[in-house]
């Protein structure tokens, strides 16, 4: 590892002045004598909510859904990007919901609380002799979090979180709770299991599992074009498959995964915490120079070696995300989503040189939940970020017209200007979502005003 840095510091000491800017981020404080600030993970969104609480039982929480007169939102972890959370009114945490209550050995399903991180649920579902189908590359999320937005991992043959609930329980609007699954209180259950928690507030989530199994984690560098070539075959080989591309640098790597028997294991592996800092000084130093740029990093990840691990799938599906970032992501139909990759890439190489953080491409499979943006369609997520503390919104404003033209459909937790009007004609059963949404919370009481544009709710 330290022979490639090494590498790459010599390529660019050759290339480039040995001034480099100052890329320390930002710091915010909070003002004096005001109600607290909440911020999500990338301090993009901000709130001051009057209230926020933390019930430890179902029945508290009823009690302060109907006592409250304020704007509810749940919030977990902080890591949408979309403004679902902020709100004047009253934040409510489920972190007391935050445990394994009940196991299902024959079915192989497990009842969790809502508000359990992903990183909580593993080792316990383990114990148990069960594990997740699949998992995001995030798990700081919350359980609830995770199945409200559609958040997924990636697979071909594997659909995202919220394909995999059961059952489920929530508290509406009035107080009330509801319990609902595929063959109880149907219509509710197929809204809720992607419901922007607009229909309530989740309690607990039964997930359909398996038996607990390892995965053979392994990542290669690439020519983007070689990967781009091949990105089909192998996203239909290996369970797992997804690959990231390097902006101005024409490479990427691949990353898959697949169930193995083999005996724990591990070789070297780039840190992606360090790579991305290392990509940014890269830009900074020869961002002048695309072609210079593209030289100096295409030649020093072809030094890169292939990494392999063996280990639970749970330990193995994560990520951690230490350089925070802005996120668009939008899910394409399967068939659209490299022509459109090209284009994107076409675009952010032509108009936007400070870009530096990898695109990332994931596979998923069509589920039928209401507002999944999956819904009847196998789908290519591709994700575009920008390091938070610089500017992302004309990024984001010339990439999203792309993957809107090629039939995507955004992830809800992630930043996009998605219109009552656009959703509308993109989801099939949106007036039925609708439906049930009323008839759950008929006062709008867990609206925000990104909700409410959303819906078309209280707005001329």
């Amino acid at each position: 590892m330290s022979s490639r840095r090494d590498f790459l510091q010599m390529l660019l000491a050759a290339s480039a002045t040995p001034w480099l800017p100052d890329v320390s981020a930002a710091t915010t404080t909070n003002t004096d004598g005001e109600p607290m600030a909440w911020y999500n993970w990338s301090g993009a969104l901000k709130a001051k909510p009057r209230h926020r609480a933390a019930p430890k039982t179902i029945e508290a929480l009823q009690a302060l859904v109907r006592d409250s007169r304020d704007t509810i939102r749940p919030v977990g972890s902080g890591h949408s990007f979309a403004p679902l959370v902020p709100t004047d009114g009253t934040l409510v945490s489920l972190s007391h919901f935050n445990r394994l209550q009940s196991v299902d050995e024959p079915q192989m399903r497990a009842t969790i609380g809502a508000g359990t991180r992903l990183e909580q649920i593993g080792q316990p579902l383990a114990d148990a002799g069960q594990a997740l189908v699949n998992m995001p590359d995030i798990d700081e999320q919350s359980l609830a979090g995770t199945i409200a937005t559609a958040t997924h991992g990636t697979g071909a043959g594997l659909p995202c979180l919220s394909d995999q609930v059961t059952a489920l329980t929530l508290v509406d609007g009035r107080g009330e709770v509801h319990r609902c699954s595929a063959d109880h209180n149907r219509d509710l259950f197929d809204a809720a299991r992607v419901g922007l928690g607009a229909l309530g507030l989740v309690t607990s989530v039964t997930l359909q599992n398996r038996r607990p199994y390892r995965l053979r984690r392994v990542t290669e560098w690439h020519p983007i074009e070689a990967i781009l070539d091949q990105a089909e075959q192998m996203a239909d080989r290996h369970r797992n498959f997804e690959f990231f591309y390097i902006p101005f640098s024409g490479m990427g790597f691949m990353d898959w995964q697949d169930i193995t028997e083999e005996p724990l294991s591990s070789t070297e592996s780039l840190d992606q915490n360090e790579g991305a800092r290392t990509l940014r000084t890269v830009r900074d130093m020869l961002g002048w120079s695309p072609r210079l740029r593209e030289l100096a990093l295409g030649t020093y990840m072809k030094t890169i070696d292939r990494s392999e691990r063996v280990a639970p799938a749970w330990r193995n599906y994560a990520s951690s995300r230490q350089v925070r970032f802005n996120e668009m992501e939008y899910h394409l139909p399967r068939e659209a989503g490299l022509p459109a990759l090209r284009a994107v890439r076409r675009k952010v190489e032509k108009d936007f040189p400070d870009v530096f953080f990898p695109f990332e491409v994931r596979y998923v499979k069509g589920d039928n939940a209401w507002l999944s943006p999956f819904y009847r369609q196998d789908s290519m997520s591709i994700a575009v970020h920008r390091v938070h503390d610089e500017p992302h919104d004309a990024l984001f404003r010339a990439v999203e017209p792309i993957l809107r033209q090629h039939g995507g459909r955004p992830h809800w937790g992630k930043m996009h200007s998605l219109t009552a009007a656009e959703a509308r004609a993109l989801y099939p059963r949106w007036e039925d979502f609708q439906a049930v949404r009323r008839t759950m919370d008929p006062e709008g009481r867990f609206l925000n005003e990104h909700l409410r544009r959303l819906f078309a709710e209280g707005t001329s």
